[in-house]
C-alpha cells in the first residue's frame, strides 16, 4: 500500500462522515468519497502539504455539488423525504454514542435540510468538525467574514428547529425500550401514555410503499396508527430495538422482512417526534451496514 493510499484509507471514515452529514444518504455519500478517491489517486500526493485538509476540502466541495443536484431531485420526491438511517457501531463507547447522536441523528439531519448547501457545509465544518474559519474560508472559496456570517445565519435558522439533546442517553433508551414493548404487545394505552399529546410522526415511503404525505399530529392518533399492525397474527410482526444514528431506535418487521425504522426525539419524558423510514431503497443498505461514524 502506497503512502497516498494509506492516507486516504485512514481518513476515509471522516470523509464519509462529512459526506453523509451533508447529504443524508449513504449511496450519495459513497459516490462522493469514490469521486474524491479518484481525484486523489490522480494527484501528486507528495506535493500536497496537508493531505487531510486537501481531502476534507475536496469532499466538502463535491458534497456541495451533489447536494445541489439532490435538491432538484428531492423537489419531485413523493411524500416526505427523510434521511437514510444507518446502524451504529456497537463497539462505540456510550460517550462516543452520545456525541454522535448530537450531530448525526435522523432528526438533526432532517433539520439540516433547511439549509442551503454552502450554509450546511459551513455549519457542519464549524459546529461538528471544529474547523477554524480560515480553513472553512479556504474550503468554500469565501472570505472569513462571509463564512462567519454563513454559520451565524445557520445557527439562527436552526435555533428553534434543532432537536434538543439534553435528554440523558439512558433515559432515551429506557423510553424507547418501553415504547417498543408497547408496540410489540399491542398495548394502546401504554403507547398513548408514552407519546406526547402533541407528538408528530413523519414517514418516508418514497412512493414505493404506503406512507403519509404530510406529518401526522397528535399522540392518540399516532398510537392508533401503530396499534393497527398488532391486530395481524402475532407471528407475522416482529419488533426489536437497535442503535441507529447514535440512538436507540425501533425496527419493525413483517413476515421476516424489515418494513420500517423508527427514530425518536424525546421532550419532557415523552416521545415528541417519530421519524419513520419506510422507503425500501433506504432500508436495503441499512440492513447490510456494519460500519460506524467518526
Amino acid at each position: 500500500m502506497t503512502t497516498a493510499t494509506a492516507t486516504f484509507t485512514a481518513l476515509r471514515p471522516r470523509l464519509h462522515g462529512i459526506a453523509y452529514r451533508m447529504l443524508g444518504s449513504v449511496p450519495e455519500a459513497e459516490d462522493v468519497v469514490q469521486d474524491v478517491w479518484l481525484r486523489w489517486h490522480g494527484t501528486d500526493a507528495a506535493g500536497v502539504d496537508n493531505p487531510e485538509a486537501w481531502l476534507v476540502a475536496a469532499t466538502t466541495r463535491r458534497a456541495i455539488d451533489q447536494l445541489r443536484a439532490a435538491r432538484t431531485r428531492r423537489e419531485h420526491y413523493i411524500g416526505i423525504w427523510l434521511p437514510e438511517p444507518v446502524l451504529t457501531d456497537d463497539s462505540a463507547t456510550p460517550e462516543d454514542l452520545q456525541e454522535l447522536a448530537s450531530d448525526v441523528s435522523v432528526a438533526f439531519l432532517a433539520v439540516l435540510e433547511r439549509l442551503a448547501p454552502e450554509a450546511r457545509a459551513a455549519f457542519l465544518l464549524r459546529e461538528v468538525f471544529d474547523e477554524d474559519y480560515p480553513e472553512i474560508a479556504r474550503v468554500l472559496g469565501k472570505s472569513e467574514a462571509a463564512c462567519r456570517q454563513l454559520v451565524h445565519r445557520a445557527r439562527d435558522h436552526l435555533r428553534d428547529k434543532r432537536p434538543r439533546f439534553a435528554v440523558d442517553r439512558e433515559e432515551h433508551a429506557a423510553l424507547v425500550t418501553r415504547f417498543a414493548s408497547a408496540v410489540a404487545s399491542g398495548d394502546f394505552s401504554a403507547m398513548r401514555g408514552i407519546l406526547a399529546p402533541d407528538a408528530v410522526l413523519m414517514g418516508d415511503g418514497g412512493g414505493k410503499v404506503p406512507s403519509f404525505g404530510r406529518p401526522v399530529e397528535g399522540g392518540e392518533r399516532i398510537a392508533q396508527l401503530l396499534y393497527a399492525p398488532s391486530l395481524r397474527p402475532a407471528r407475522q410482526m416482529r419488533v426489536e430495538v437497535a442503535s441507529v444514528n447514535g440512538e436507540l431506535a425501533l425496527l419493525q418487521s413483517f413476515a421476516g422482512q424489515l418494513v420500517s425504522v423508527l427514530t425518536f426525539t424525546i421532550a419532557d419524558g415523552r416521545i415528541a417526534t417519530i421519524h419513520a423510514q419506510r422507503n425500501p431503497d433506504k432500508l436495503v443498505r441499512f440492513v447490510a451496514h456494519e460500519g460506524g461514524f467518526r
